[in-house]
C-alpha cells in the first residue's frame, strides 16, 4: 500500500508540473484562436500523462528494454490522442467561431429589419396623410379654383406613383432575400439596356439641370437577366441623380476584363463619408441627413433606403458584385458581370 502511494505522488508530482507549466502556456496564449487554445490543453493533457508513466517506470527500475517499451508505446498512444484531438478541436474552433458568426449576422438582420419597418412605416404614414387631407379638402370643397384642384390631382398622382415604386422594391427585396428570384440568362448587349436607362432618367436629370453621359463605345454583351438588369442601371442612374446638386454631371462607362465585363456610374456628389462606405447597400440605410435625397419631382422621390440594396442583390444573383468608391468630386459604383 505505501508502494502505491508512492507511486502515486510521484505521478502526480509530474502531472502537477507539466500542468503548471501548461497554465502559463494557456495564460501567455490568451489572445491567440480558440483552435490554438484547445490543441495546447490536450498537449498539456496528453504530456502530464506521458510525464507520470515515465517518472514512474523510471523509478521502478525497470531494464532499459523494458523502459524503452514503455516509453515507445506511450508515445504512440500520445501522438494518436494529439492528432485526433487536433482535428476535433480544429472542427470544434471552427463550429465555435460559425454560430458567433451566426448570432451576429442574425442581430445585424433583425436589426436590418426593425429599421426597414421604421423607414417604411415613415415613408408611408407622411404620403398617406398628405393625400387623406387632399382628398378631404377636395372631396369637402374646401379648394375650388381650377388650379388648385389640378395641383391636388397632380400631388396625388406623384405620392400615388411613389408609393407604388416603394411596394415594388419591398416585393423585390423580399424575392431576392427569399431566394424565390429566377433569372431568366441570356446575351445581353450593355450598351442598349444603358441607353434605356438614360431615356427614362433625363426628364428628372434635366428638371435638375443634370448632365447625364455616357460612353459612345466599348459596351460589352453581358449573361444576364435583361428586366433585372436593367433595374440594377435605373436604380443607380436614380440614386446618383438624386444625390447630385444642381448643374452636375452623371457619367456611365462601360468595358471589358479578362474574367468579365464591367460598368460603373459616377456622380458629383461631393463624395460619401468613409464611415458610410460599408454601410451603403445595407437595406434602409440613407446616411446622413444631407445626402437624404429631396422630396417630390416625381421619379425623384425617397425610395425608403431600397435601392441599392436591391441592386446588390440583383448583381449577386447573376455572379458579379458592385463596389462603391469615392473619386474627386464624387463617388463611383461599379458593377462587374460576367460576359457573354
Amino acid at each position: 500500500m505505501r508502494d502505491l502511494a508512492l507511486i502515486f505522488g510521484m505521478a502526480l508530482g509530474a502531472a502537477l508540473g507539466v500542468g503548471l507549466a501548461g497554465a502559463l502556456l494557456l495564460r501567455l496564449l490568451r489572445r491567440r484562436s480558440i483552435t490554438v487554445h484547445i490543441c495546447a490543453l490536450l498537449a498539456v493533457t496528453v504530456t502530464a500523462v506521458v510525464a507520470g508513466v515515465a517518472v514512474v517506470a523510471e523509478a521502478m527500475f525497470l531494464s532499459p528494454h523494458d523502459l524503452e517499451v514503455v516509453l515507445i508505446t506511450v508515445a504512440a498512444a500520445a501522438t494518436v490522442s494529439l492528432g485526433v484531438g487536433w482535428l476535433f478541436g480544429r472542427r470544434l474552433a471552427a463550429a465555435a467561431v460559425w454560430a458567433d458568426q451566426a448570432r451576429e449576422r442574425e442581430r445585424q438582420l433583425e436589426k436590418g429589419r426593425r429599421d426597414l419597418v421604421a423607414w417604411v412605416s415613415h415613408d408611408l404614414r407622411t404620403p398617406l396623410a398628405g393625400l387623406r387631407a387632399m382628398a378631404e379638402a377636395l372631396e369637402d370643397r374646401v379648394v375650388r379654383d381650377p388650379e388648385t384642384v389640378d395641383e391636388y390631382h397632380r400631388r396625388i398622382r406623384v405620392e400615388t406613383d411613389r408609393m407604388t415604386r416603394l411596394v415594388d422594391d419591398l416585393f423585390e427585396l423580399s424575392r431576392i432575400n427569399a431566394g424565390a428570384l429566377r433569372l431568366s440568362l441570356s446575351r445581353v448587349p450593355l450598351g442598349d439596356v444603358v441607353s434605356d436607362a438614360l431615356a427614362g432618367t433625363a426628364p428628372l436629370a434635366a428638371a435638375r439641370r443634370i448632365r447625364l453621359v455616357a460612353a459612345e463605345s466599348g459596351w460589352p454583351v453581358v449573361t444576364a437577366s435583361e428586366p433585372e438588369l436593367a433595374r440594377v442601371v435605373a436604380n443607380l442612374l436614380l440614386n446618383a441623380v438624386r444625390y447630385t446638386p444642381e448643374d452636375g454631371t452623371v457619367r456611365v462607362d462601360a468595358g471589358q476584363e479578362r474574367d468579365g465585363a464591367w460598368f460603373s456610374v459616377a456622380d458629383t456628389c461631393g463624395g460619401i463619408p468613409e464611415t458610410d462606405l460599408p454601410r451603403l447597400f445595407d437595406v434602409a440605410f440613407r446616411g446622413e441627413p444631407a445626402r437624404t435625397p429631396r422630396r417630390g419631382g416625381g421619379s425623384g422621390g425617397g425610395s425608403g433606403g431600397l435601392g441599392l440594396a436591391i441592386v446588390r442583390g440583383l448583381v449577386e444573383a447573376h455572379g458579379g458584385r458592385v463596389d462603391v468608391q469615392n473619386t474627386g468630386d464624387g463617388c463611383r459604383f461599379v458593377v462587374r458581370l460576367p460576359a457573354a
